[in-house]
């Protein structure tokens, strides 16, 4: 019953629609009464069809003439008939009109797709605020700065207003209104996130050119890295596989507590110096390793051994602040640096031996196996903080370095052993 009483409705509807929209197709053919004018045109006797022909061209054509501009700080836009069109009362002052009436048909302005053509203006209008910035160089000065620049922001809403106001009076010219966007930040703050809060030094023979070769490999790899606050720098992954593809040569390095011949020697030396300098910039050390013996370019308990991906040295930025390493190579030293927001603590690294492993000796039945020995040691570090003029300090780390063992040579003619080779006491 409720399906059958709406699709009477519905035809009662439609009937009704198609009523009126005979009613108007009629009403338009009837002519007007003679000495009828709109707008000064000349209408009477003609179809009400013809009449509003007639009127609308006149409309047209002096719309036709008109033009709206707006004009904004980086462009002018200038609007016409047809983006111009216009809204009439012309049908309903036809169906009043009297013998002799001069009308004056009503006619309104408007912006075809205001809406839309005000934002679009007001996007290309905008002045983006760019906020202070530092570039970090991996050469040279570390860092580049700009100073950025405020922004500008056009009022859309006013604009809207403006049109229609401009529309409804004389096509007056629209003015964009801005209003200012500043900065968050300054270059000041952005200056006290990249200062200096550590550098640290280790030296080389400039003359070992394998070894000199992987250090400044490994460093160059290393040179760059910017690690986010929270964030941890993992060195084998940001350094890569050690092999001769790489471009990694054969130097010497620790194996089984001895002293030979392998890959990537001297890369071992990279990570002790950024070991230490992360250390001075107050990272937290989350991975590193000691090496099973003793090396001459850093005190015991500081240094960092990496091997393979076995063996790794991770270092963790807790600054709150994104920290930027710097790493630089001369003829015989390796250098590290590391920027950012200084959180008002210095830091600083010592070392002590608590002990020593005499270094066993054997005998050998050739001169050229004979080597003096090098004796191990027990060894710790601690980590000191100064903040706010109150210190403290804490131990870093224990270590065991073994003892290098030495082999005797008794020549039966008195002869005296060789020296060992100077190159044995250098690390990789």
């Amino acid at each position: 019953m409720f399906d059958k009483i709406k699709k009477i409705y519905k035809l009662i509807l439609a009937s009704a629609l198609l009523a009126g929209a005979v009613s108007c197709l009629c009403g338009f053919a009837f002519t007007l009464p003679k000495g009828v004018t709109v707008n000064g045109v000349e209408v009477g006797g003609l179809t009400y069809k013809t009449a509003a022909e007639l009127v609308r061209n006149n409309i047209a054509e002096e719309l036709k003439t008109r033009s709206l501009t707006v004009k904004g700080e980086k462009d002018t836009y200038t609007f016409r008939y047809p983006e111009i069109n216009y809204r009439d009362n012309l049908f309903s002052l036809l169906k009043c009109a009297k013998k002799g009436d001069n009308l004056t048909c009503n006619v309104s302005y408007y912006l075809c797709g205001i809406n839309d053509i005000a934002r679009a203006i007001c996007l290309n209008e905008r002045t983006e605020v760019r906020e202070p910035c530092a570039t970090f160089n991996k050469s040279g000065e570390p860092f580049t700065y700009d100073v950025g620049n405020d922004g500008k922001e056009a009022d859309e809403k006013k604009l809207i207003a403006d049109l229609k106001a401009s529309l409804s009076g004389d096509f007056t010219p629209v003015t964009l209104a801005y209003t200012g966007v500043n900065r968050k930040t300054t270059l000041e703050s952005v200056k006290n996130s990249t200062k200096l809060l550590a550098s640290f030094t280790t030296c080389f023979d400039g003359n070992n050119l394998t070894r000199v070769s992987n250090i400044r490999l490994a460093a160059s790899k290393l040179n760059g890295s910017i690690v986010q606050s929270g964030k941890t720098l993992s060195f084998n992954d940001t350094v890569g596989e050690r092999v001769k593809s790489r471009g990694f040569l054969p130097a010497k390095i620790i194996l089984n507590g001895e002293f030979t011949e392998g890959i990537g020697g001297g890369v071992c030396q990279v990570s002790t110096t950024l070991y230490n300098c992360a250390l001075l910039a107050g990272f937290s050390i989350e991975e590193y390793h000691p090496h099973s013996l003793s090396v001459s370019y850093v005190p015991p308990s500081r240094d960092a051994m990496v091997s393979g991906s076995s063996c790794d040295l991770k270092i963790k930025n807790n600054s709150g602040c994104p920290a930027y390493i710097r790493a630089t190579t001369g003829k015989s030293f390796v250098k590290f640096e590391i920027y950012g927001l200084y959180g008002g603590a210095d830091y600083s690294v010592t070392s002590e031996v608590t002990g020593t492993l005499p270094a066993p000796e054997e005998s050998c039945d050739s001169p050229d196996k004979a080597r003096a020995g090098k004796d191990g040691l027990t060894s710790q570090s601690y980590l000191t903080v100064t903040r706010d003029g109150y210190t403290k300090t804490t131990l870093l780390r224990k270590d065991k370095y073994q003892p290098v063992k030495g082999y005797r040579y008794d020549d039966p003619d008195g002869e005296v052993p060789p020296e060992p080779d100077p190159a044995e006491d250098t690390d990789p």
